[in-house]
């Protein structure tokens, strides 16, 4: 080979090069025209290695023949990419445009889940006569769940609370924990009343919420688990009254102003004077009807004064603080409320039934 042909090869090469930098369509292509003419194994490398089948003294002649020729190949490969990576970038633009005029998307409204919510009202009422939250925990004691609310252990009253006892919780010192029988899963609201009144000083007015657990079969009314709000005021001269007014006023805000309410006698270890709560039956308006059982009427909670053996084992003296405690199951006031008839439909996870509310 003479440097005439070589110098025609060459050009021959830079006609392909240049006519396939042209046809390049996309980024990636002209990766692959870059590869086969300027590569380490690409036509023009392969080109220059037969230099050594010139003559000795053309061979210094190659490079000024074969640099002008690579530098233009470079060129015209760095042109066609900013010129394919600007098309490339403008179609994609195109193609993720948002419509800024266009009405957004909306969003799935979520809402309280209605036990929650009318835990929550019942707070917002108890909360404009100064009642105030207090959390007591789920796991209990004996002694508080039932001892120190004047339920001896060999009480009858008992009988009245299907108990779950469980296995003391972790941490707990020996000696407290030696009698498992004596943690359990509260079953009422009402060891918050004697924690209250071991940590806050009179005039108290606290509101204990919370979830209780009773080992009980389940079905329209009853629940294994549910929720409770208890209420306890304690000062100087605190009466039956203001017990009955402040009662009067929740039920007028829960269920309507021309809502009939009563006091009958009822029985709790816990209280004395005890009584039921009553207000005019919400199906029928107190007309009578199998909802009520035919007496017109339908009780929401339980209430009394708190009993004096109860205020000393809360650590106060009975000769001269008086209080009232009133309970009620959150879970039976929204069913009122929203004229649900059974207790399982709150717990069946159903977003048809919740999405009512």
């Amino acid at each position: 080979m003479d440097l005439d042909t070589f110098a025609a090869d060459l050009d021959a090469l830079r006609e392909r090069a240049l006519a396939a930098v042209a046809e390049a369509i996309d980024p990636a292509t002209l990766d692959v025209v870059d590869a086969a003419y300027l590569g380490r194994k690409g036509e023009l490398r392969r080109l220059l290695s037969g230099i050594g089948a010139l003559p000795v003294a053309d061979r210094p002649r190659v490079g000024a023949i074969a640099n002008p020729t690579r530098q233009e190949l470079e060129a015209a490969i760095a042109t066609r990419r900013e010129r394919l990576e600007g098309i490339h970038m403008d179609v994609r633009l195109a193609g993720e445009a948002e419509d800024v005029t266009l009405p957004g998307r909306p969003l799935a409204r979520g809402s309280l889940h209605p036990l929650k919510e009318t835990e929550r009202e019942i707070a917002r009422f108890f909360a404009r006569y100064g009642f105030v939250p207090y959390e007591s925990p789920e796991v209990e004691t004996d002694e508080l769940n039932f001892q120190a609310l004047n339920i001896p252990p060999d009480h009858p009253a008992r009988d009245l609370w299907d108990t779950v006892y469980v296995v003391p919780p972790a941490g707990q010192p020996v000696e407290a924990t030696a009698d498992r029988s004596r943690w359990l899963l509260r079953t009422h609201t009402s060891p918050g009343q004697i924690r209250a009144l071991r940590e806050l000083e009179p005039p108290m007015r606290v509101l204990t919420p919370g979830r209780c657990y009773r080992y009980e079969a389940t079905d329209a009314s009853h629940g294994s688990e549910f929720f409770q709000v208890e209420g306890l005021m304690v000062d100087e001269g605190t009466s039956l009254a203001h017990l009955r007014g402040l009662l009067d006023e929740f039920a007028h805000h829960l269920f309507g102003a021309d809502r009939g309410t009563r006091f009958r006698p009822g029985y709790y270890p816990f209280t004395e004077p005890s009584v039921a709560f009553d207000i005019a039956c919400v199906v029928c308006d107190g007309a009578g009807c199998p909802a009520c059982g035919r007496t017109g009427w339908m009780t929401i909670l339980g209430a009394g004064m708190v009993h004096p053996v109860v205020l000393r084992n809360g650590g106060l003296d009975p000769e001269r603080y008086q209080g009232f405690a009133f309970g009620m199951g959150v879970d039976r006031i929204t069913m009122l409320r929203f004229g649900v008839p059974d207790l399982r439909a709150f717990y069946a996870n159903d977003l048809r039934f919740l999405e009512r509310f």
